[in-house]
């Protein structure tokens, strides 16, 4: 209990700053160019995932479980960027790099639990590929509307008191020397490590997130693929084993475009600089909630249906009203 006392204690005083400072890049020249690069990103994000919600919600066709983790997928890809991108535009672009510990905790919250839940989702939409492939029979039975929400909803329940758990152990370290975070946002790692006092809670904490929030997904993801490619191989045709893939391609592409910088920065963390890792990073967190919905419009052939049947109605009913006008 003594590791803990620092941490959880009580009748402590702790000594909190007024502000933190957000370090961001050193020695980059026009490194502003960067950030408006990160604002353009920002708005394909915006207005891809907001298209990709709108045509699940129009069309009843995408009803389905698999559209459910979809929808939220993209509700996430959209909240994520709005909590990052903005704050990081006017911490870096606009020069305001003070963020007070309050704002700076919250910051940290909302960052991480979106994060978090891209991670979650993309789990979400394994096991519904890993159903749909090798039980197709039972696939409506096993993967329900009920079970996909529910999932979901224990997700979502699961990260916020995670996160809240990080939060509240953070707020009882001190920090009575540097207070400048080496990151582009208010990175859990960076601020626990600044504190004075005894910071292990916080150490193990972030070491069983880092494994149950990443290194365990990632294994189940690899796990399910590996049984869907043991399902494939009994397949009798080509042709047929090249059709059921082709309904995992999207998922894998997100699988790829979020997993692989992260695992590239964690396994030359001791050698990678430190803005190498900042732009490693911000791009892992940025860069997927803009490809997802351009992947999954170009590579998911219920979605282009949809777009199409959509653009269609919309087409018709202008020609309607205008035939009424000329009349």
């Amino acid at each position: 209990m003594n590791l803990f006392n620092s941490a959880l204690g009580k009748n402590i005083t702790f000594v909190r700053p007024a502000y933190f400072i957000i370090s961001g890049f050193s020695g980059i020249p026009n490194i502003k160019y960067y950030y408006v690069f990160l604002c353009f990103v920002y708005i394909v994000s915006v207005l891809g995932n907001t298209v990709v919600m709108a045509v699940i919600y129009l069309d009843h066709n995408l009803r389905t479980p698999k559209y459910i983790a979809v929808f939220n997928l993209a509700f996430v890809d959209l909240l994520g960027s709005s909590a990052l991108v903005p704050k990081l535009l006017d911490i870096f672009l606009f020069n305001h790099r003070y963020i007070s510990y309050n704002n700076c905790l919250t910051f940290l919250f909302f960052c991480y639990t979106f994060l978090s839940m891209q991670v979650l989702n993309l789990v979400a939409l394994s096991y519904d590929r890993l159903i749909a492939i090798m039980h197709p029979l039972h696939y409506h039975v096993k993967v329900t509307h009920r079970f996909m929400l529910s999932l979901i909803a224990s997700f979502w329940v699961f990260i916020i008191t995670v996160d809240l758990a990080a939060v509240g152990l953070l707020t009882r370290l001190s920090f009575c020397r540097s207070v400048v975070i080496n990151s582009y946002f208010c990175d859990h790692g960076q601020i626990y490590r600044l504190a004075c006092n005894d910071y292990t809670p916080s150490y193990v904490l972030a070491k069983f997130l880092t494994a149950l929030i990443l290194w365990i997904p990632l294994s189940f993801i690899m796990l399910s693929y590996l049984c869907i490619g043991y399902a494939l191989s009994k397949v009798a045709t080509a042709q047929e084993r090249f059709k059921a893939f082709k309904t995992c391609t999207a998922h894998l592409s997100l699988v790829a475009i979020y997993f692989i910088p992260i695992l590239i920065t964690f396994t030359m963390s001791s050698g990678i600089h430190p803005n190498a890792r900042i732009i490693n990073l911000s791009l892992t967190s940025i860069f997927p909630p803009m490809l997802n919905p351009i992947i999954y419009v170009l590579q998911t052939q219920e979605i282009k249906v949809s777009v199409k049947r959509i653009l269609n109605i919309r087409i018709e009913s202008k020609v309607k009203v205008n035939k009424v006008f000329m009349k």
